[in-house]
C-alpha cells in the first residue's frame, strides 16, 4: 500500500480519529512502513502505523522524525544513553510543524517538507483536521 492509497481508505473518517481508524488499516500502514498523523483535542499530534506516539503540543508544536519513528521529547531524557541516542538521531530528523487554527476550515494542519499524502479527518460533517501519512523510508 501506497501512502496516497492509504490517506484515500482514510480520507472522511470521523474525529475523534483514533477511534474510527480501523485495526485493519492500522496494520496495513505497519505493514507498508507508513505513519498517520492527525490531531485530537487542541493539544495532541497523534501518530499511528509504524510508528506510535503522542505529543502535546497545545497551541501547534513541532514533532522530530527520522526512519525509525518518533524522537522523544529531549526535555524527558534521563540518563546519558538516552541522550546519546537522541543526539545520534538528530542530525537525520525531520520536523513536522503541528499548526492550531492555521487554515481557514481546519483545527489542525500539518507542514513538512517529508513527502506525504493528506486526508481529512471530519467532525459532524465539517473538516476537523488534515492529517497526513508518510513513509518512514522517505527519511
Amino acid at each position: 500500500m501506497t501512502k496516497e492509497e492509504l490517506a484515500a481508505k482514510l480520507n472522511g473518517i470521523e474525529y475523534p480519529a483514533h477511534r474510527t481508524i480501523t485495526a485493519d488499516l492500522i496494520k496495513a500502514a505497519k505493514d507498508a512502513g507508513l505513519v498517520i498523523l492527525y490531531g485530537a483535542s487542541d493539544d495532541l499530534m497523534e501518530f499511528d502505523g509504524s510508528a506510535r506516539e503522542e505529543i502535546g503540543c497545545y497551541g501547534g508544536g513541532m514533532a522530530l522524525v527520522d526512519a525509525s519513528g518518533v524522537l522523544p521529547d529531549r526535555d524527558s531524557l534521563e540518563d546519558d544513553e538516552e541522550i546519546a541516542a537522541y543526539f545520534q538521531r538528530l542530525d537525520a530528523a525531520k520536523q513536522i510543524e503541528g499548526r492550531w487554527n492555521k487554515e481557514p476550515g481546519y483545527s489542525w494542519t500539518y507542514k513538512t517538507n517529508i513527502p506525504h499524502a493528506t486526508f481529512e479527518v471530519v467532525e459532524d460533517g465539517e473538516p476537523y483536521c488534515r492529517g497526513i501519512v508518510f513513509a518512514l523510508i522517505d527519511l
